[in-house]
């Protein structure tokens, strides 16, 4: 379904969010009467898609189950100036969407994440806060990033932005992947603060905390060998050289003293080490090489795509 050109396009995935989908569609519509609004429906067992077409959104459904999956066919077939993408679980103010949609049109912003100010400590599981800072740190480590939610399930994007992501991603750690596209590229970016609310007692998340978290980690781990090789692979054998030192070092300091090499498992066993640890170092070597063509690919799809908008 590839629908014409659109100044404002807000895009709603939902699974099983019969509960709530059709007041955050009327939300969205009293900030931004113009915009239009998508709902893509991932193999609901409620009402959710009858409820989106009451409440006027234009539809269509995904089978394959995962919010990646959703983001990459709404992504594929909407054409739009800006997106804006928000859970239908009614959790965000939209209050916040008229600046969003400014950031993006009038300051030329590529990304606008919405860093969530929890209205009560009931919005914000333990769990899902602790995955959130870690993944922070991590991009501030890695990608001088500022971002402080990287995890927000409200963003705006630049039409530029949205045709060159190529989402690889199936699941919750789609927010993981635009984020880190967005640093590893250089593009603009911009971080602003909106109410985050619980979501209503009635309507039941999809997200799980232990399996959705070990995903978005995984996800991060895969996204920093392939962005930042060079850093990843040379911590992995710094680690290794360091192991293999301390197992050689009595080894080294006893053949000095007798001129003989008493433990030959552990000598075989630093050596080996040793040698995977330079292996590692010529990897993130070569595959940095690879990165930057990879980047120079995105960067153009990036480009040709702005050049259409100027």
């Amino acid at each position: 379904m590839t629908e014409i050109n659109s100044k404002v396009a807000v895009l709603i995935p939902c699974r099983n969010e019969a509960v709530t989908v059709s007041k955050v569609i009327s939300d969205v519509k009293s900030v931004l009467p113009d915009a239009v609004i998508y709902v893509y429906d991932n193999d609901s067992k409620d009402d959710t898609l009858k409820e989106a077409i009451k409440a006027g959104a234009r539809t269509a459904s995904v089978t394959r189950v995962g919010k990646g999956n959703v983001v990459k066919q709404m992504f594929a077939d909407i054409e739009s100036d800006c997106y804006v993408l928000i859970d239908g679980d009614d959790t965000y103010d939209v209050k916040v969407l008229p600046s969003l949609v400014e950031e993006v049109l009038t300051y030329g912003n590529d990304l606008v994440n919405v860093k969530r100010i929890a209205s009560s400590k009931e919005s914000f599981p333990k769990g899902h806060k602790l995955g959130n800072k870690g993944f922070a740190v991590v991009l501030r480590w890695f990608f001088k990033s500022t971002i402080e939610d990287p995890l927000s399930g409200l963003k705006g994007f630049s039409r530029a932005f949205v045709k060159s992501l190529p989402v690889m991603s199936t699941g919750f750690e789609i927010e993981s992947e635009i984020v880190t596209h967005a640093l590893s590229l250089g593009l603009k970016v911009k971080e602003i603060n909106g109410s985050y609310q619980r979501r209503p007692s009635e309507s039941k998340s999809n997200l799980r905390t232990l399996r959705d978290g070990f995903l978005i980690l995984s996800t991060i781990v895969n996204l920093l060998r392939q962005e930042r090789p060079l850093a990843f692979f040379f911590f992995i054998g710094f680690v290794l050289a360091l192991v293999s030192i301390i197992l050689g070092y009595p080894v080294v300091v006893t053949y000095f003293q007798i001129h003989k090499v008493p433990r030959f498992p552990t000598a075989i066993l630093a050596t080996g080490i040793m040698i995977v640890a330079f292996l590692s170092f010529l990897a993130g070597i070569v595959l940095d090489t690879v990165t930057r063509g990879r980047k120079e690919i995105k960067l153009l799809a990036y480009l040709k795509e702005k050049a259409k908008g100027t």
